[in-house]
């Protein structure tokens, strides 16, 4: 099978690879389209996320749909031909935090597409049954992939604990800060205010629902969202786009006694908070770590409001153009917000 190894900051390997049958309780999956997310770029463009070098050489990707080709032994309910919509993580189940329901924190959790665990930049991929999840005929697998970011984004509002009418701010449209605003829109938040420094992607956030979309390189967008959110700032502010600043315009912009979500992930490993306003307003901050019992949830939502969200997906590019692939989203080209890889 074609792989993909990232072998460098910014540099990709094609190389042929061998895979093994499905062992028992595994699915043979042929991989149809995988999304390029945001970690992935950190690993690409920084070797590493946040505290977490990467080992050369890797394989990223873990937003990936795709086909199913054989089952391993005691496999049911999973045959050739079936599609499905797969999970990157491997969980323990044994663990303290698994038992408790909180699997997205396992303390022996292997992600696939960290050092020494093969991500989905590949043709082919065996996988606990457990790791797919059905997805109907009619939803392309392209937009499949959407279901890994927005189970985060879900995951994301049992922080938000957004309630009907609640003013809140996102910071960034990026693909989490689109999917987010999703969310909001879902759990009835009232006005949603985006900031984001692109034109094309403030555009789409307000197709998503967002109310005001702001341009923080024309004005203070804290200081604007505080006014327009009657001089008492938002209920709650969400970072997805994690930069030093936009934290801190996130804590700036809330209310007395609001909340603050950070979704996105700070390249720096250690980052200054304002930590006055902080205390004056006594704010909850909250940090997302991937997503739980989402994505059923997610993979259903995409399916009833599938036209919602399918002109998120602007840019595909077989699995042997990956290194153009990277550029496009780096530099955000062409008015690139979320990009396929076609294995």
């Amino acid at each position: 099978m074609l792989v993909a190894e990232l072998i460098a900051p910014r540099e990709f390997h094609l190389t042929e690879q061998a895979i093994a049958d499905p062992g028992p309780g595994e699915v043979q999956v042929r991989i149809g389209a995988v999304g390029i997310c945001g970690s992935d770029l950190h690993s690409y463009s920084e070797g590493a996320i946040g505290d977490s070098p990467c080992v050369y050489p890797m394989v990223l990707g873990h937003e990936p749909a795709g086909t199913v080709v054989k089952a391993g032994a005691g496999v049911t309910g999973w045959s050739g031909g079936m599609r499905a919509a797969l999970e990157p993580a491997l969980y323990c189940y044994h663990c303290e935090f698994c038992r408790s329901g909180r699997h997205n924190i396992c303390a022996n959790i292997r992600f696939l597409s960290n050092p020494s665990i093969p991500g989905f930049f590949r043709e082919f991929v065996n996988l606990p049954e457990a790791n797919l999840l059905p997805i109907p005929d009619r939803v392309p697998l392209d937009a499949a992939t959407m279901i890994e970011p927005l189970a985060v984004a879900m995951h994301s509002m049992k922080f938000a604990a957004v309630e009907i009418g609640e003013r809140v701010a996102v910071w960034g449209a990026g693909p989490i800060g689109l999917l987010t605003i999703a969310c909001l829109k879902v759990a009835g938040a009232g006005r949603i205010w985006v900031v984001e420094p692109l034109a094309h992607r403030r555009e789409m956030a307000r197709a998503m629902g967002a109310d005001a979309a702001i341009d923080p390189g024309a004005v203070d967008a804290a200081r604007t969202i505080y006014q327009e959110a009657g001089n008492r700032g938002v209920d709650c502010a969400i970072d997805c786009a994690a930069k030093e600043h936009t934290t801190n315009e996130a804590i700036r912009a809330v209310s007395n006694g609001g909340r603050v979500v950070i979704t996105g992930i700070h390249s720096a490993c250690f980052v200054p908070f304002e930590v006055s306003p902080m205390r004056r307003k006594e704010i909850a901050i909250f940090n997302v770590r991937r997503s739980n019992d989402e994505p059923e949830r997610a993979r259903d939502l995409l399916v009833e409001r599938l036209a919602w969200f399918a002109p998120m997906v602007t840019h595909h590019r077989p699995l042997t153009e990956i290194a153009g692939a990277f550029v496009d989203a780096e530099h955000y080209a062409d008015g690139a917000v979320k990009t396929i890889l076609l294995p």
